[in-house]
């Protein structure tokens, strides 16, 4: 394929995936992942592209909807996904990402599954995770976004019974991200990672972007704090999917 043909492609992933993210707080990235790499035949320049792009979201977030961030479950989602992103960081280069990507999808398909019956399960059989359980997935997560900007699904698995609203929700992730992929990007910088081909497409693939941003926020704003939880699960069992295959 040409260069325009493939920027058009990954520019229509791009404007689902934001449009979401702009939804819901997460999932742009770990959503795009697959497809760009297959579109763009190279995992690192997608992990470039794709973090960067989800950081501009993310920052538009956090700037228009500050007054919204849990700043206590930051805290604590900060703390333990910070713990795991620098191993991450570290051993990307000797993970099998494409076993380590499906194993994972696996994993959040089961989850994702299950929230969704508690979510249209009455009231009295819901339950939250286990403490334990819940900072063990914020630091898998932390390691999984270190190494291929994707352990969102993770950390939403405890964010999601954390943050009942969904606008606390979305900009306390958004919050998030902007730390996380900023230290990617910061990453990339001293590796010198950074090409005028990256800085190029992402260029092009900026109005794509910002129309994701705009069709999200619409969305957002008409969904209400029951079917937001639902559309959460669904999303997180779409990503599972996505990743598995």
């Amino acid at each position: 394929m040409a260069v325009t043909e493939i920027i058009l492609l990954v520019g229509i992933v791009v404007f689902a995936t934001h449009t979401i993210e702009a939804v819901t707080g997460f999932g742009c990235t770990v959503l795009a992942f697959p497809f760009v790499i297959f579109l763009m035949n190279d995992l690192e320049q997608a992990k470039i592209i794709l973090s960067i792009l989800a950081l501009i979201t993310a920052v538009y977030f956090v700037v228009t909807r500050f007054r919204h961030i849990d700043w206590k479950q930051f805290g604590v989602i900060l703390l333990f996904a910070g713990l795991g992103m620098p191993i991450g960081m570290l051993v990307f280069n000797s993970l099998d990402a494409g076993m380590l990507i499906k194993a994972l999808g696996v994993f959040i398909v089961i989850s994702a599954a299950v929230q969704l019956y508690r979510s249209f399960a009455p009231a009295t059989v819901m339950r939250s995770l286990p403490k334990f359980a819940g900072y063990f997935f914020l630091f898998a997560g932390g390691v999984i976004h270190g190494a291929f900007a994707a352990g969102g699904p993770l950390i939403v698995l405890y964010a999601a019974g954390k943050l009942s609203d969904k606008g606390r929700f979305r900009a306390t992730m958004c919050l998030l991200w902007t730390i996380l992929n900023t230290v990617l990007l910061l990453q990339f910088i001293i590796e010198k990672k950074l090409s005028l081909a990256a800085g190029r497409d992402l260029m092009l693939l900026l109005p794509f972007l910002i129309v994701g941003i705009f069709t999200g926020e619409v969305i957002h704003n008409r969904v209400n704090e029951t079917l937001f939880r639902k559309v959460v699960f669904a999303s997180l069992f779409l990503v599972g999917v996505v990743m598995c295959w």
